[in-house]
């Protein structure tokens, strides 16, 4: 079965690819009839060198998206996975001619169809009277025996289009560009890893593999690796790669070591999201410092594309302070990251958090009778909760991405490494502060602001007065700030039903002469029919409220928890006789 693509056509889409990065980039223009895209200020560069690279489309947003100032004058893109047209590049090669400029280089992977095409071309220009000369790069460090076609050209080749672009931009001559790309090409290697391989639009993917394996050392056509592994962590999968690139041992190893001071690409190979690329380079980051490396600088992103395969690449450039001066020289080009001509290793990563506020000290002793009851009430919350853990991600799976329970086990485990610390403060608002930062920080998700959110508010009214209509006033303030921030509303299907009808009943406390545990039995039966209420509401508030229809057969699953810890709390007093 193909896969699904968002194109106009097969034929056409490596033409679309073009046209909409030129159309939305003031600064490039496409040569009419090719699929050439060049800067729009060619005439700028009279009496300099231009540079023109390019290959088969699906690497974006490589290559055109590295045109400008300080990069390339401009590509010549192929066909998905395919070599340019010689046509096309010769006509690139005399369209910056024509602007004058004092000779062109031929930036080139090291692929068979892209040395021959360029190299055709190049033959073609330069018996027009053009200066025209070829690098061909090869940074793969996957094959540990050499063969007669070489390395690969990978994801190295960004870095050799922006230290020529920087070396073109200074004014530097066709020869010594040449010369000097030629000598940065040697000192780097890139080695690619993927979690499935990709597939060109119109075709099945070009190769398959099981639930626990990862193709190590492929190429960016979808070519298989040089050998599959187990699924493995990240740190785990880093280190490998790390060791395959740098062991002596490979004939295409980049000569890295200890001491040694590289510029490092994590590079997106297409399909991988942005939080597993920052895991694998914070990874690479560390194992590369724990070898003694010195990583001047660091670029992560999607520089060279595998059309949507799920992978990375990682590249090492060893450098000296000349060459990062060219890897710093300003430059245009939109695919180019904003990086600080900062080193990253020896850079402080870290800064202290503000102390927290001193509290004011608490009038009734932690540790006494009331801090104790406390934390059986805590204790019972913690263990009713986790009890629920599965039943709440059955209710959340209907509406939600099923992690309710887990959401409020999490908060319950964090409650009881807190208590292990020692008592609890015995002041009601204290408590509440207390447990309100706690949550927020632990338990995560809607559910941890939200009781943050009602816990601080309610904390506030107890900083006067503990007796029963400040704890009716409490909950009111909690109630209020909860549906200031969250705006949910009583009947939208929402933890706040429980928690709303059960502010209702304590409204009794207010009341002269007050039954503690009868205002609360009742608080807790409204609550719990309020949570069994939900499943014939419409969600109004919520990720539930974004299903169709929006209307479910189980109830909240956040009523659920909330009046399950009313209910703790109840049976925990009723116990203590208090």
């Amino acid at each position: 079965m193909t896969s699904k693509k968002l194109v106009n056509s097969v034929a056409g889409c490596a033409d679309d690819a073009l046209a909409g990065l030129v159309a939305c980039n003031p600064n490039l223009q496409l040569l009419q009839g090719h699929r050439v895209a060049l800067r729009s200020d060619l005439d700028s560069l009279k009496g300099r060198v231009a540079l023109l690279s390019g290959g088969g489309s699906g690497h974006e947003p490589a290559h055109a998206g590295f045109i400008g100032k300080g990069m390339l004058t401009g590509v010549i893109a192929g066909a998905v996975f395919t070599s340019p047209a010689v046509g096309s590049i010769l006509a690139a090669i005399r369209a910056v001619a024509q602007a004058g400029t004092v000779g062109t280089l031929l930036i080139v992977k090291n692929y068979t169809g892209d040395r021959l095409n360029f190299g055709l071309a190049r033959e073609q220009a330069q018996a027009e009277g053009i200066p025209v000369e070829m690098v061909v790069i090869g940074d793969d460090s996957a094959f540990t025996v050499l063969k007669k076609a070489g390395r690969r050209g990978l994801c190295g080749t960004v870095l050799i289009h922006k230290v020529a672009g920087a070396l073109a931009e200074a004014g530097v001559g066709l020869e010594e560009i040449t010369k000097q790309v030629n000598m940065v090409a040697k000192a780097m290697g890139t080695l690619g890893v993927s979690l499935s391989s990709c597939s060109v639009p119109g075709s099945k993917p070009t190769f398959e593999l099981s639930a626990d394996e990862v193709e190590l050392g492929l190429g960016i056509h979808g070519e298989a690796g040089v050998r599959r592994i187990k699924m493995a962590t990240a740190d785990e999968i880093v280190k490998l790669m790390l060791d395959h690139m740098t062991d002596t041992t490979n004939a295409s190893h980049v000569p890295v070591q200890s001491g040694s001071s590289v510029v490092m690409m994590v590079n997106n190979l297409g399909g991988l999201s942005f939080l597993e690329l920052g895991i694998l380079a914070d990874a690479a980051v560390r194992s590369l410092e724990g070898r003694g490396v010195k990583i001047a600088r660091a670029l992560v992103g999607t520089f060279m594309s595998a059309l949507e395969m799920p992978g990375v690449s990682l590249t090492l450039l060893l450098v000296d302070e000349p060459l990062l001066k060219l890897i710093d020289a300003e430059t245009t080009a939109a695919a180019w990251p904003n990086v600080a001509a900062v080193s990253v290793t020896g850079r402080k990563r870290s800064r202290v958090a503000p102390a927290e506020p001193q509290e004011a000290l608490d009038s009734i002793a932690a540790g006494g009778s009331a801090s104790k009851q406390m934390a059986l009430v805590l204790e019972r919350v913690c263990s009713t909760l986790l009890g629920l853990e599965e039943h709440l991600n059955a209710l959340d799976r209907a509406a939600g991405d099923g992690d309710c329970g887990t959401t409020h086990s999490r908060a319950a485990r964090a409650i009881r490494e807190w208590l292990k610390e020692g008592p609890p403060p015995a002041s009601p608002a204290q408590l509440l502060s207390k447990l309100s930062v706690l949550l927020l920080e632990k338990m995560g998700g809607s559910s941890g602001a939200l009781y943050g959110l009602f816990l601080t508010a309610a904390a506030q009214p107890l900083k006067v007065k503990t007796s029963l209509p400040a704890w009716s006033a409490a909950m009111d303030a909690g109630l209020e700030t909860m549906q200031k921030y969250g705006k949910a509303a009583p009947g939208d299907r929402t933890m706040l039903d429980s928690l709303w009808a059960a502010g209702q009943e304590l409204q009794a406390w207010k009341s002269p002469g007050a039954d503690l545990f009868q205002v609360l039995a009742k608080a807790v039966k409204s609550a719990e029919a309020a949570a069994e209420a939900t499943k014939n509401m419409e969600a109004g508030a919520g990720r539930a409220s974004y299903i169709s229809s929006a209307r479910l057969e189980q109830p909240d699953p956040g009523a659920v928890a909330a009046a399950a810890i009313l209910r703790a709390i109840l049976e925990v007093l009723q116990s203590q006789g208090v």
